[in-house]
């Protein structure tokens, strides 16, 4: 099936573009103008689809107030169209068909708002994914098969986006990525992040936006970029709310549901939602080993393993919070997020551990129970004040974060003859592991607009982060507890202070922005075991820059560099051992440095829907998982150092073609090479890959408020640190229907159709010789049900962001 996948989405392609390309074509064009008969430059131009509103294409009017769109299919439509200070306008239906295939549109003329009497809405369909100057927007709601899903299984689906068995999240090949939940940081370790992700439902989500240059005024953390996911908030006025329950049936079923209200009026906007559900799911993991002399090539013994895990969870998330308008000018909001869940597993293994020949030496069964218990609250105060009308503006917020962790863990292990006659006592080993992280963040940002068209953007941040993690390992052999000398107590603190400015300036066709950011770090960490203690204080600068040129109205290019850097995870710097079984466990390195990358991107958008971009990084002394083995003990441990580098150069096609007014297309495709090149143990290491990431959507829209959906993925033979990952993706298939005149919907899809989502790969360098393959539960049907309910008529309030963002990435928070 992983052979003919790729075959399936081509065809998917081709079908798509044949269809495409058999279509009657035409023309549309117009002018925009204001009241006074001034045509308007840069105005908003949307073409919708007269049946439902639903978005076809979208463009800018040119100096003169002309704009166009061409090669589109027979059909009726009508245009809307916005700019600043004015109000939106329409044009009146048209109807494009053969015999009349080019249409030039009466002027339009836009009002300001401050003489707008009112009329009616026209909503139009946002597309499943939108191309912005260095940014791309996965719409949620576009698509029927995102439905049920949560926000991890989301990811997998977002252009450039991969994700590998153990939840490291990469964008365009890179690791080192930034998740931000509504502009404000997540401080959790990638395997915490993994489950809070899983937690979080699409019914919840707005946007996942993807940024792989942000500019100065974010955080210079996250080596491949930012992802930033965007919740849903009420905006409107009045009493208003959502609804939804989810039933998924895999191996397991799980469910999960909530419900979010908004009340708005003049000065007040209240806001608040609560969501739980149930998650249960399995993993098959295999991994066979080859253990080689001190000479790295002579054949020592090898180990084959087989561990099934049953795992099940149970998490509420709750969000209140306030925005108060005291004038046109000043308001000042107030929200809390907390987050709550117990999970268990409980892993079971077997182990033969051989000679060099082959031959079964002895057995090793391993029997696991781990429970963990978590809670984070979070909060966020924000204040901005307005000036004037130009944009001047002043803002500021304080943030508070709080973690708690405790698992605990049992793992119970028995020795064999290759004869499976039991050796010796049985070895039980217990831990108790709690941990308590405790966040504080400030900062304050300024925006000032020139009379000559230059615009300032600056501000300051400091944060704090204390962490307080203990280990602690009772062992026993049969005749009763003993310490065990892995535990440990590790106390980590941090303070980071910035400050950032960006000039930017539009200049006829030009669009020139460039930023500068300078990040001091202090950090100190204490293992109470043994009294040791590192210092660190480093300060640097990020340069940021981009440069957009409009040739035409069909033809944009963008170039954009920006200097990042990785800081390590809090849980990789703590050096206590978890284990996963009797012969393989993880174990942090509080020796890591910080890794700094360069990104440089060129890109081209044509027509405003197909966009071509090559990029290129480096990273030094870059963050890098590593499996290591220990002969003598047959053993595997994980754990992370700093690299000597990787290189990456990828060519990225994006296109969303408008097929028939029925069918929408979305392709992405993604070539790059990544490229590690360093010394592990005195043995150079050199590994290059050339992979292809791909995803392609087909939006079907029915008519009578039906539609349906048909989309895949797929990811060739890749890279992800040292280790080698076969190719994989996967077909989703689904169907949705609008209910209750618009206010409900029910959607029913099916994920990874044939099952062809399931991680293998190798990792073969110095003397570590490693093959691993997981099978877990990846196809499912889901089916659920939307409900809206209040007020749907009057937009719109802001949605405001928090100011902590690096920090939330890095530490180590219980998943649910």
């Amino acid at each position: 099936m992983k052979k003919i996948l790729p075959l399936l989405i081509f065809i998917f392609s081709a079908i798509s573009l044949s269809a495409f390309a058999q279509a009657v074509k035409g023309k549309i064009h117009g002018t925009v103008i204001d009241g006074s008969t001034k045509t308007i430059e840069s105005a908003n131009i949307t073409l919708l689809r007269a049946k439902d509103s639903s978005l076809v294409k979208i463009s800018t009017s040119d100096k003169t107030g002309n704009y166009g769109f061409e090669n589109i299919v027979a059909g009726k439509y009508l245009v809307s169209i916005s700019a600043v200070a004015h109000a939106t306008a329409y044009s009146e239906i048209v109807d494009l068909k053969t015999n009349n295939l080019s249409i030039v549109l009466k002027p339009i003329r836009l009002v300001a708002k401050s003489k707008t009497l009112g009329g009616v809405t026209v909503t139009a369909k946002r597309p499943l994914v939108e191309q912005r100057p260095g940014m791309t927007l996965l719409n949620v709601d576009a698509s029927p098969t995102n439905a049920g899903l949560n926000a991890l299984e989301l990811l997998e689906k977002a252009p450039g986006v991969s994700i590998d068995n153990d939840g490291n999240i990469s964008l365009k090949g890179k690791q080192g990525v930034m998740i931000l939940i509504d502009g404000k940081p997540t401080y959790m370790s990638a395997t915490d992040l993994a489950a809070f992700l899983k937690n979080m439902q699409s019914t919840n989500l707005d946007q996942i936006e993807i940024m792989t240059n942000p500019p100065a005024k974010y955080d210079a953390a996250g080596n491949s970029g930012i992802i930033n996911i965007k919740t849903k908030k009420g905006t409107i006025k009045g009493m208003n709310g959502s609804a939804n329950l989810n039933y998924n049936q895999g191996y397991y079923s799980r469910f999960n549901g909530g419900t979010n209200l908004n009340y708005r009026n003049n000065k007040l906007n209240l806001f608040g939602g609560v969501n739980g559900g149930t998650f249960r799911g399995y993993n098959k993991l295999e991994i066979d080993r080859k253990f080689y002399k001190s000479d790295h090539k002579t054949l020592a013994g090898s180990g084959d393993q087989v561990s099934r895990t049953q795992f099940k969870s149970q998490y509420t998330s709750v969000k209140a919070g306030l925005d108060y308008y005291f004038s046109k000018k000043d308001v000042a909001g107030f929200v809390v997020n907390g987050n709550f869940g117990d999970r268990s597993e409980d892993p079971f293994s077997n182990a033969n551990i051989n000679d060099e020949n082959g031959m079964v030496l002895y057995k090793l069964r391993s029997q696991a129970y781990n429970e963990s218990t978590s809670g984070n609250i979070s909060a966020n105060a924000n204040y901005k004040h307005t000036f004037d009308s130009t944009g001047r503006e002043i803002s500021v917020d304080a943030d508070f974060a709080y973690y708690k962790n405790r698992s605990n863990n049992d793992l119970i292990t028995q020795s064999f003859s290759a004869d499976n006659i039991k050796n010796g006592e049985t070895v039980n080993l217990r831990g108790a592991i709690p941990s308590i992280v405790k966040i504080y963040s400030a900062k304050a940002d300024y925006i000032h607009p020139f009379k000559n068209g230059i615009r300032l953007e600056s501000g300051l941040k400091t944060s704090f982060v204390n962490t307080d993690n203990r280990v602690e390992y009772l062992r026993s052999n049969g005749n009763g507890w003993s310490l065990d000398n892995r535990s440990n107590h590790f106390i980590y603190k941090e303070n980071i202070n910035a400050a950032y400015a960006i000039l930017s300036k539009k200049m006829k066709k030009w669009d020139v922005i460039a930023g500068l950011r300078i990040e001091n770090t202090v950090s100190t960490g204490h293992q109470v075991k043994n009294d040791s203690t590192f210092k660190r204080n480093y300060t640097n600068l990020f340069p940021n820059v981009g440069i957009g040129y409009a040739a035409n109205n069909k033809n944009q290019v963008n170039f954009s560099y920006s200097r990042r850097v990785g800081r390590p995870d809090y849980d990789a710097l703590n050096p206590f051992v978890y284990f996963i079984d009797s012969l393989t466990y993880s174990q942090g390195n509080p020796y890591l440095q910080p890794q700094f990358t360069n990104n440089f991107e060129l890109s081209h958008t044509y027509n405003r829907f197909l966009t071509t971009t090559i990029n290129y990084t480096q990273t030094n002394d870059i963050i890098t998982q590593l499996l290591k083995q220990d002969t003598e003990k047959k053993t595997t441990y994980q754990t992370r150092e700093n690299f000597s580098s990787m290189k990456q150069i990828g060519l990225a096609i994006m296109a969303n073609v408008p097929v028939r007014k029925w069918l929408n297309v979305n392709i992405y495709a993604n070539i790059f090479n990544n490229h590690y090149a360093g010394i592990y143990q005195n043995d150079p290491i050199d590994i290059s890959t050339t992979s292809l990431m791909s995803n392609i959507t087909n939006s079907f829209t029915l008519g009578k408020g039906w539609n349906a959906e048909v989309s895949g993925w797929y990811r060739s033979k890749g890279v992800e640190g040292l280790l080698v990952a076969n190719p994989m993706g996967a077909i989703n298939s689904a169907i949705s229907k609008q209910l209750f005149n618009k206010k409900a919907s029910l959607k029913l899809g099916i994920r990874d159709i044939f099952r062809t989502q399931n991680f293998s790969g190798y990792a073969k360098y110095s003397d570590v010789d490693v093959n691993i393959k997981a099978t877990r539960d990846t196809r499912q049907a889901n089916l659920t049900f939307t409900y809206r309910f209040g007020k749907t008529n009057i937009p719109s309030e802001r949605r405001k962001t928090g100011g902590a963002n690096d920090e939330q990435n890095r530490v180590k928070s219980g998943g649910q």
